[in-house]
């Protein structure tokens, strides 16, 4: 029998709609005292809401993993899996073969990441009641899809905060710290070693977009991380490709993946730099290109540095469209999921307003569709991106 957690009368009518997260001080009562990671049933009044697993140690007191009364275990993991996969399959074609298979809160498992690369997956479980069920998770992943690894990659801070131990390296067969992979036809790799699961996937058909514009472009890649714009940008037959990142081991991955896909060395230069600092100096020394890509990474969690995170928007924004050729293109991004679309609307108009740019939109984008966006559930929308033509309000 499941611990009962009881919410208030006066709750929320998001957790009735389908949000899976429950607050402590949405909750009433709680009949008994369940462990950290335990299921426990979630009812308001009378009324039977879901199933879930419970940590007293987090804000968010339950995650809920079902709306029906059944057992959670791995037949329960299955069935979610394999439904997870049935949605990316008929979002891709076969050729496609790498993509993400959960997106934790969007397919009903919260606290669970999982990605595609070619045979390989990288898991990352960022709560403790996932991690209850991490073996059971590892079966069914390997019993689906058959892969040559999978690849745990938990994050050590989320892992502290929920009170559990984070797996990093294989727990599942074997495969290699960099791990190549296809994605829009193109060559790519994932580095275990590297940020989040090793690439972003979400940016696909943005860099796509990209690719269609770039012909004959000189184009800056700032934020390049292992080069997924720039790259689309070569393949899009643009004249010579900037990447800039911080990472030196980001831009060895991104000069093997260059190499990989045979392109010849003059078409590209790669800089070990701040990206901030790099801007300033490209605007001091009045250096434009054709094609500016910026795609910086989240630059607020809380919301208490939300103010700071619009402020470094708009600078890199200004930046950019400052060393942006006039008639030139702007790809800019926004992954920080507290800054909301008309926030990212606003932050790129009063770039352009204080550089005296007339931007015209040519493409509007948002995360990939194997990251679903599930308009119950707020926090599952969190990529902005505008393609933008950049002129002078003045004249050429």
């Amino acid at each position: 029998m499941n611990t009962l957690v009881h919410l208030k009368k006066n709750i929320k009518s998001r957790i009735l709609k389908g949000h899976p997260w429950v607050y402590d001080n949405e909750i009433e009562c709680v009949a008994g005292s369940p462990e950290a990671g335990e299921i426990v049933s979630l009812h308001w009044g009378t009324t039977f809401i879901g199933k879930g697993y419970y940590n007293p140690h987090s804000r968010i007191r339950v995650r809920i993993l079902t709306r029906k009364d059944e057992t959670l275990n791995k037949s329960f993991f299955a069935v979610k899996i394999a439904k997870a996969l049935v949605y990316r399959k008929n979002i891709f074609s076969a050729s496609e073969t790498s993509f993400r298979v959960i997106f934790g809160e969007a397919d009903g498992l919260p606290g669970l990441i999982v990605d595609k690369f070619s045979d390989y997956l990288v898991m990352q479980i960022t709560t403790l009641g996932m991690h209850v069920f991490r073996s059971d998770i590892i079966s069914v992943l390997a019993d689906i899809f058959q892969p040559q690894g999978i690849y745990a990659k938990d994050n050590e801070k989320s892992a502290h905060q929920e009170g559990f131990p984070p797996a990093v390296g294989w727990v599942y067969g074997l495969g290699p710290e960099i791990i190549p992979f296809a994605m829009n036809g193109i060559c790519f790799l994932a580095d275990t070693r590297g940020q989040k699961t090793g690439f972003f996937l979400d940016q696909r058909l943005n860099a796509a977009a990209v690719r269609f514009y770039a012909e004959n472009k000189t184009v800056l890649d700032a934020f390049a991380y292992t080069g997924n714009f720039g790259i689309h940008a070569l393949y899009g037959n643009a004249q010579h490709v900037t990447f800039i990142d911080c990472s030196q081991r980001a831009l060895d991955v991104l000069e093997e993946t260059l190499v990989l896909n045979r392109f010849d060395r003059g078409r590209y230069e790669l800089i070990l730099a701040d990206t901030f600092d790099y801007l300033r100096k490209l605007d001091k020394a009045q250096l434009l290109f054709d094609f500016t890509i910026i795609d910086p990474p989240s630059l607020a969690k809380a919301r208490d540095t939300k103010q700071q995170a619009i402020k470094g928007y708009r600078e890199l924004n200004l930046r950019a469209m400052k060393i942006t050729r006039p008639g030139g293109l702007l790809s800019t991004s926004s992954c920080t999921q507290i800054i909301y679309e008309e926030d990212f609307k606003k932050i790129v108009y009063s770039a352009a307003e204080n550089t005296g740019r007339l931007i015209t939109v040519l493409h509007k984008g948002m995360q990939s569709p194997d990251h679903p966006v599930v308009l119950n559930i707020l926090e599952t929308e969190y990529l902005k991106y505008y393609l933008l033509k950049v002129e002078a309000i003045k004249g050429d």
